[in-house]
């Protein structure tokens, strides 16, 4: 039995991980051709003060410029049935829940971490979140796509 992915959702944090993520969505994603491929960026607001508006709009701002150049690289691989997600909240919850609820995932891909050993400690895994709260298949990537 082969799977053809529709719709798969990549979640992106700046992470090295998200980047190997990145990477292996490419990889997927040419793989089924014709496939929706969404970068998503969750701006964690547990990390932003209730009257830091300015702040937030800046790191929106940057996260646009981070999710363009992910678009970029992936149009250069051929890759061009592609949308970017930024959204506020919390990753956990977010992305197996309300994002890929809004994209229709089929797949999920994400990298195996992203945080310090003290914040997965104090706030959780989001790659565990999102592997135990997802409906649809999960992809977690611990190293670099060849």
């Amino acid at each position: 039995m082969t799977v053809h992915y529709k719709s798969i959702l990549v979640a992106v944090d700046g992470s090295k991980e998200a980047e190997y993520a990145f990477r292996k969505s490419l990889d997927v994603a040419y793989e089924h051709q014709g496939s929706q491929l969404n970068i998503v960026n969750i701006i964690d607001t547990r990390f932003l003060g209730p009257l830091d508006k300015e702040l937030a709009v800046e790191v929106k701002e940057k996260s646009r410029q981070t999710l363009d150049r992910y678009k970029a690289r992936a149009a250069a691989f051929r890759v061009e049935n592609v949308n970017i997600i930024i959204e506020y909240g919390s990753p956990r919850i977010m992305i197996p829940n309300e994002i890929a609820t809004l994209v229709d995932a089929d797949l999920i891909i994400c990298g195996a971490t992203g945080r310090t050993q003290v914040e997965r400690y104090l706030i959780g895994s989001v790659s565990q979140a999102i592997v135990r709260s997802a409906k649809c298949d999960v992809l977690v990537i611990r190293t670099p796509a060849s």
